[in-house]
């Protein structure tokens, strides 16, 4: 069984302390804090746990209900694709300003999501600010829940009241079937495929409601193959997304990058690789899912028989690691290489389930170490003694060396390119992890 986290936002007009209750949630500096109010323009996303319950969690920009200026807009437009995606909100207020006409405002915004809410009065560091929490009663949103950020007070019981408000982690079967989610930034044509794909002459088995809300996952079969596309309806959906573009591919891509086996990262060959694409590639490795690039709308490119190959290379030359991933390049408005990609995505899904025999990795890599040996350090010399995979789908590899801590990553690298050369693992994300023999 496997499955996808709920899913909590924070949300607050600017300069409350949204951040560092993020910052301090996750255990880590991810977003910026600064007392200049609006620092947090992009959305930060980012795992976390509290008490064994794993949840995602959002930090959005300081929500400002009727600002014109541009980047407010653009900020406003992040935080209400969280407050949309999320299963439970932390409304963020600052004490020591008391109550605000933009708290009252957003106040009356959340209370429409119908979703649980937490009002956290902020910056409570002593018992002194306890009294003048009382008057937060004021926005309707139940009891205020007094915490400090900065320095941690009572943080730990919100969270424990959170995770009693959260829902039920939604756990799917790890079906036999394939499943293959198609995903990238808007306007693509990532519903332009989706709709190809379902058109081709195999049969459309049936219309199954997902696990996520809202979602439709579509079965078809393709050459004997049963593949399941997840969440189509997401991917169907036309919102009219104007700024924060780049939060929303991310966040609207991420519960069916978990669920998926293979994902297709539809690129507009118009625009070319961008920042957007290369972060949802990182949540693609992250999940370690197969991954397709398909250089979409490659009917509108002008070129000769070098264009593809300069489309990989500039895009390798972003993205590094890429060079182990298959391009394709299509038009899904006339259906040029729409096959190529089903095709792909079964070779991609049987090199996820490849298993190579101990016998095989060590007899390869022994004639490897003894002629390229890991270089010393320290003053130590490190010897890998032994392979094993012990994990498929995705594949994991452990090394059995002397010194773990001391390989590099330049000769893990080597190794990597190595293990891909002889054994392949197109398409896939390899683990490799180092132990003490």
């Amino acid at each position: 069984m496997s499955k996808i986290k709920p899913l909590v936002a924070i949300v607050g007009r600017p300069n409350v302390g949204k951040s560092t209750l993020f910052n301090r949630i996750i255990e880590d500096r991810k977003s910026i804090v600064d007392s200049e109010p609006g620092v947090t323009r992009d959305r930060v996303y980012e795992d976390a746990e509290w008490a064994g319950k794993q949840f995602s969690l959002i930090d959005t920009g300081g929500y400002m209900p009727y600002s014109d200026d541009k980047i407010d807009k653009a900020t406003r437009t992040q935080a209400n694709i969280a407050v949309e995606e999320a299963d439970l909100l932390l409304f963020v207020v600052d004490v020591r300003d008391s109550i605000t006409s933009i708290d009252r405002e957003v106040a009356q915004i959340l209370r429409k999501s119908n979703k649980p809410i937490f009002l956290v009065v902020n910056k409570c560091d002593n018992e002194k600010y306890l009294q003048d929490t009382y008057e937060f009663f004021e926005l309707g949103l139940g009891e205020p829940f007094p915490v400090s950020a900065i320095n941690g007070r009572r943080v730990g019981d919100l969270l424990d009241e959170v995770i009693e408000k959260l829902p039920v982690e939604l756990y799917y079967e790890d079906e036999k079937r394939l499943n293959l989610a198609i995903i990238g930034k808007p306007n693509a044509g990532k519903s332009s495929l989706t709709n190809a794909l379902l058109g081709m002459k195999k049969s459309i088995v049936t219309d199954i409601p997902g696990t996520t809300r809202d979602a439709i996952d579509t079965d078809l079969d393709y050459d004997g193959h049963e593949i399941t596309l997840v969440d189509t309806a997401g991917l169907r959906k036309r919102k009219k997304v104007n700024d924060g573009v780049e939060f929303y591919s991310t966040v609207r891509a991420n519960k069916s990058i978990q669920r998926c086996d293979v994902a297709v990262l539809v690129i507009d060959a118009y625009q070319g690789f961008t920042r957007q694409d290369a972060n949802i590639v990182n949540e693609v490795i992250r999940y370690r899912k197969g991954l397709i690039l398909a250089y979409n709308k490659w009917d509108t490119i002008d070129g000769d028989i070098n264009t593809a190959q300069d489309y990989f290379d500039r895009t390798v030359a972003i993205y590094s690691d890429l060079k182990y991933y298959p391009f394709v390049f299509i038009s899904a408005k006339n259906g040029k290489r729409i096959q190529n990609v089903l095709d792909l995505t079964i070779e991609i899904y049987n090199e996820r389930q490849k298993r190579v025999k101990t016998k095989e990795l060590n007899q390869y890599f022994e004639d490897i170490f003894s002629r390229t040996p890991p270089p010393a350090a320290k003053g130590k010399f490190i010897k890998i003694k032994y392979i094993s995979q012990v994990h498929t789908a995705p594949p994991v590899f452990v090394f059995f060396t002397n010194f773990p801590k001391l390989i590099d990553q330049s000769y893990r690298r080597f190794i990597e390119r190595k293990l891909r050369d002889e054994f392949g693992f197109n398409g896939v994300p390899i683990s490799m992890k180092f132990r003490k023999k």
